[in-house]
């Protein structure tokens, strides 16, 4: 299998599950304090979005990009 078809099918995974799930969450360590003996962390999460464009845009160009051949 060639880097192509392997880019390509990755795309079709990632536009599905773009699709399927529609937003995935991080922790993001915002502050970090230690005085002494005692240790202050703030983590915010964070929320992303993934817009239905985007999802349905990486399945078409990993279809497109499986079924255009390349001249040798």
């Amino acid at each position: 299998m060639d880097a192509m078809k392997l880019f390509a099918i990755l795309l079709i995974v990632a536009g599905v599950l773009g699709l399927a799930y529609g937003s995935f969450s991080y922790t993001k360590s915002a502050h970090e304090a230690k005085i002494g003996p005692i240790d202050i962390a703030v983590k915010d999460k964070e929320i992303v979005n993934v817009p239905v464009w985007a999802g349905v845009g990486a399945i078409v160009i990993g279809g497109l990009l499986l079924t255009v051949r390349r001249k040798s």
